[in-house]
């Protein structure tokens, strides 16, 4: 691994603990105007101090972040379909590397789809995005994506991030699962979790817990920040639990100190 390569996945992964608190807001390239992110420079902007990557496609980027702030971005380069489409999660290439370059991303992030119907045509053009990450020293995360009539358990989430990984991911974004150990123990990169759909803000941070006890390395959380009835209070709770070795307790006390202060 190059220099830039350990350069990048150090602006991703904290060098200090090992951790790292990713903020997704990238829902838009298949839902559009989110809940939360209509006005998406609103909402986010009071959100960066707190996080330590944040996760968007290049046109979110260029429209509502500054070019002036410090963090991380991590750039989504697959889609192609949306929410409302037959075939949902079936997602091409959508930016290339040196569009990622001009934006001076830290990372790319691809969707794979594993146990579809179509699972090869998320995984080739995977491994051509990594190919071509690889060649500039940009890191990929693997977004192991979940269909709907597919269960999130140890056994298929440990298969998907396994395949990813041997792909050549960098990172491997997952959701959390019941002996969610197995899957860390048999993925050889980096994993983090990602938020999924809104919960109540108390059982957020006990998933976000869990799962580094469990051997994850962070959260790349969304909706169940900027969907929460108070998104800087939340995003400050998770940051306890990622960076502060909160309990669950804990940061749900912090988050209900700072609601609305």
């Amino acid at each position: 691994m190059d220099w830039g390569m350990k350069n990048r996945l150090s602006h991703i992964i904290d060098p200090k603990d090992g951790r790292t608190l990713m903020l997704a807001v990238d829902h838009g390239y298949f839902m559009g105007p989110t809940t939360g992110l209509e006005k998406m420079d609103q909402m986010v902007n009071p959100l960066l101090p707190y996080a330590d990557t944040l996760m968007l496609t290049r046109g979110a980027l260029r429209n509502y972040v500054s070019p002036h702030t410090r963090i991380p971005i991590v750039l989504r380069v697959s889609g192609g379909t949306s929410i409302v489409g037959p075939e949902l999660l079936r997602e091409g290439i959508i930016a290339d590397m040196e569009d990622a370059i001009r934006l001076n991303v830290a990372g790319v992030a691809f969707s794979i789809l594993v146990g579809a119907t179509f699972e090869r045509d998320t995984l080739l053009p995977f491994a051509r995005v990594i190919d071509q990450a690889e060649r500039y020293g940009i890191p990929v995360v693997a977004v192991t994506a979940v269909g709907k009539d597919m269960g999130k358990d140890a056994r298929y989430l440990g298969l998907a991030s396994r395949m990813a990984a041997e792909f050549g991911a960098h990172i491997v974004k997952t959701y959390y699962c019941p002996e969610f150990e197995k899957v860390v123990e048999s993925c050889p990169v980096p994993i983090v979790i990602a938020g999924g759909k809104k919960q109540p803000e108390k059982d957020a941070l006990q998933m976000a817990y869990d799962a580094l006890q469990a051997g994850a390395i962070g959260v790349d959380m969304g909706r169940n920040i900027f969907q929460s009835e108070d998104p800087v209070a939340m995003v400050k709770a998770v940051r306890a639990i990622v960076h502060e070795a909160a309990t669950p307790a804990e940061a749900y006390q912090k988050f209900q100190k700072e609601k609305g202060a």
